[in-house]
């Protein structure tokens, strides 16, 4: 059995949409009858109703976007993608992981190490550590990739669902971006002349905690398959640790987590919490879910 994400009914013979991944009864199986995130996002992909008359067929814009069809839909080489963008974020987080190693044991140099994967106030025009420390992590702390991928791998695919692959690549990057520019600039403000760095995909996983946590602050979740608590509680529980933290970087030492990027921890959020407010409302959202189990229910499911 599973539960129609529109209308909540038990359904044993459910349809999946191939365009937003969502799981639907027949009465809300077409993409028009569950505001299909898709529709808007990909606009026939397949060119199933383009026609040859089409005044832009002769532009440069119109071979644009007819190559950008040609990539992302259906069959295309970019095709699958559509709707599994946090999936790809996961694989290019740990992907990224394995290249640290590979550039901390061949070249043995930590300054081509943080020239390529970390942002740092030493080096702040280093643009493209503006993304890639995004999806860096600490080599030397298992810990830290494996707790973002769980949240990004769990609240990822609800809320790129809900807001579109597209819009879903552009908060989680532009979140990590931002964060960790926060974090530089809080570093030069606070304590100038003292060089600091920042890696991590945490200011992004806080963002789509935001997001998730204003479509359904109660969403339950079972923290170890068993313990259950709403979403809000298990959010700002990590961000009053973070304010905490933050404030107080003794207490933070002295529990492990003084080198943590905590104010990078609270822009993320903030971000999310901001944008999720201005979402709010497009669709229903779960009410449930196992953090080690996917959505309770049956697959796509989950109580509304």
């Amino acid at each position: 059995m599973a539960i129609c994400d529109v209308c909540g009914k038990d359904e044993s013979l459910p349809y999946s949409c191939s365009r937003c991944g969502g799981t639907f009864c027949s009465e809300h199986r077409l993409p028009e009858n569950h505001n299909c995130t898709g529709l808007a996002e990909w606009n026939d992909p397949s060119g199933v109703f383009e026609s040859d008359f089409d005044s832009s067929a002769g532009t440069s814009r119109g071979r644009a976007k007819g190559a950008l069809d040609s990539l992302t839909g259906t069959g295309g080489v970019l095709g699958y993608f559509r709707g599994n963008v946090s999936y790809l974020f996961l694989a290019i987080m740990w992907v990224t992981f394995l290249l640290e190693w590979v550039v901390l044991l061949v070249t043995n140099s930590s300054v081509l190490f943080s020239a390529l994967f970390t942002l740092s106030s030493e080096n702040p025009l280093y643009v493209w550590t503006w993304v890639t420390s995004v999806f860096s992590h600490n080599p030397f702390s298992f810990y830290h990739i494996v707790g973002n991928s769980i949240v990004l791998y769990f609240f990822g695919p609800p809320v790129e669902r809900y807001i579109g692959s597209q819009k879903f690549a552009a908060l989680f990057i532009g979140a990590g971006v931002l964060a960790g520019l926060s974090h530089i600039g809080s570093a030069l403000i606070l304590t100038p002349g003292v060089p600091t760095s920042v890696l991590g995909a945490s200011g992004a996983v806080f963002a789509v905690l935001g997001v998730l946590t204003v479509l359904n602050p109660n969403l339950r979740i079972y923290l170890y398959f068993l313990i259950p608590i709403p979403l809000w509680l298990f959010t700002f529980g990590f961000a009053a640790l973070s304010v905490v933290f933050f404030l107080a970087p003794g207490a933070a030492a002295t529990a492990g987590q003084g080198n943590v990027a905590h104010f990078a921890h609270l822009v993320g959020l903030v971000i999310g919490l901001a944008y999720g407010q201005r979402v709010k409302g497009k669709q229903r959202v779960p009410s449930e879910m196992s953090l080690g189990g996917g959505m309770r229910r049956g697959p796509g499911g989950g109580r509304f």
